[in-house]
């Protein structure tokens, strides 16, 4: 087989897992941007609704949980294939609930597949970024970034045009089941890693060295998972609470105060779009080291700032030190080596989404007692100690 052929072949693999990320993009944002219409014809108060939000980030944890030891078994393809059919399936859901019941089931529904998804893409990502010899992890994650952007887009479009939830969402439904088949066969097939259970010549020597590894490999990723914790920890934090920062320390305007979350998502998805030729020139470990510096001057620059322009700098500092972290350390899990690496990576996720949960709701707590500028101290000492521990991202 010619060196072309290959090529094309990892050119059409790199579009597709590119239109998985930016399929899971748009399909989120579908329901986000549907969130007032949906509960408002379903019934459900505020307070429920956090509820019904907490329900499907579990059910996505579940979903992370499955797919990792299900795409070692089976491959990352057949996952992708699964989880993006049953994502495409279950958007429709919401759409169709009629009370705060058939609602709850629907986001379950949705969130098992989402969790799904987010592992297996991710785990395809990873096999096409080795067979390229080169990062290129973190375009995949600009590309969900760009997805979610172009679904909010769509999704205004359509409730502008009258377009009611379940027609947008059907369309929304079909138009994925159609890109899912579009995109599988061109996806990377499954390579089995030889276990060394069924080596020839194993012996006790052997068993002893396999527990090591095996008790290294399980540190790695566990401090692989603390980091990607704190990074999206961070990431929620600026993502939840960085409109209402400016409009309380600033006392400015609540347009001028949405700024500061367009400021942070911008520069994150450009900094994804850039860390790859970073990462390619310098190393994972500089990519989270500076990186996680690069943070931490944003958090203190918000902190600092007396004025709106300099603090919606701090907050684009903070977009762009934290955009290139976490596709680093998913690289890093899923390259672990053994027969686990979907599995591997599912526990970093596990743990890292725990951290996007855990920080909004960390700083709100904190918020109740004291100013929610000063509350930002948390992520700036915690992202300070990734710059710290990033050497753990080495490969």
């Amino acid at each position: 087989m010619s060196s072309v052929v290959v090529d094309r072949r990892l050119r059409r693999a790199r579009g597709a897992v590119f239109a998985a990320f930016s399929l899971n993009g748009v399909l989120l944002a579908m329901w986000v941007v549907h969130i007032p219409a949906i509960t408002g014809r379903t019934g459900v108060s505020t307070s429920a609704l956090s509820l019904l939000v907490l329900l499907m980030a579990g059910a996505a944890l579940v979903g992370m949980r499955l797919a990792g030891p299900a795409a070692d078994r089976f491959g990352s393809r057949t996952l992708v294939m699964l989880a993006a059919a049953a994502i495409s399936v279950t958007v429709l859901g919401p759409g169709l609930a009629t009370d705060p019941i058939t609602l709850a089931i629907a986001l379950a529904c949705f969130g098992i597949g989402n969790g799904a998804l987010d592992v297996s893409m991710n785990a395809q990502a990873v096999q096409v970024e080795r067979a390229y010899r080169r990062p290129i992890m973190a375009a995949f994650h600009a590309m969900f970034s760009a997805g979610g952007f172009a679904g909010s887009l769509l999704g205004a479009a359509a409730q502008h045009a009258g377009w009611s939830p379940q027609v947008t969402l059907t369309c929304a439904s079909v138009c994925g089941l159609l890109v899912t088949a579009v995109l599988v066969p061109h996806l990377v097939d499954h390579q089995r890693a030889e276990s060394p259970s069924h080596a020839e010549h194993y012996d006790k020597a052997d068993a002893a060295v396999s527990t090591r590894l095996g008790a290294e490999r399980t540190r790695k990723v566990f401090l692989l998972g603390s980091i990607a914790f704190v990074l999206l920890l961070a990431e929620g934090v600026a993502a939840d609470w960085s409109a209402l920062q400016v409009r309380e320390r600033l006392g400015t305007s609540e347009a001028a105060a949405a700024l500061a979350f367009g400021a942070f998502s911008a520069t994150m998805t450009l900094g994804r779009f850039l860390a790859d030729r970073v990462s390619g020139a310098f190393g994972p470990v500089a990519v989270v080291r500076y990186g996680s510096l690069l943070a931490a001057a944003g958090f203190a620059l918000v902190i600092g700032s007396p004025w709106l322009p300099l603090t919606l700098l701090g907050w684009a500092l903070c977009g762009l030190g934290l955009a290139g972290g976490v596709p680093q350390i998913f690289s890093t899990a899923g390259n672990l080596g053994g027969t686990t690496a979907a599995t591997d990576m599912s526990r970093v996720f596990t743990i890292g989404y725990l951290g996007l949960l855990a920080g909004p709701a960390m700083i709100g707590w904190l918020a109740a007692v004291v100013p929610l500028t000063a509350a930002l101290l948390i992520p700036l000492v915690l992202t300070l100690g990734c710059a710290v521990a990033a050497p753990v991202v080495r490969r």
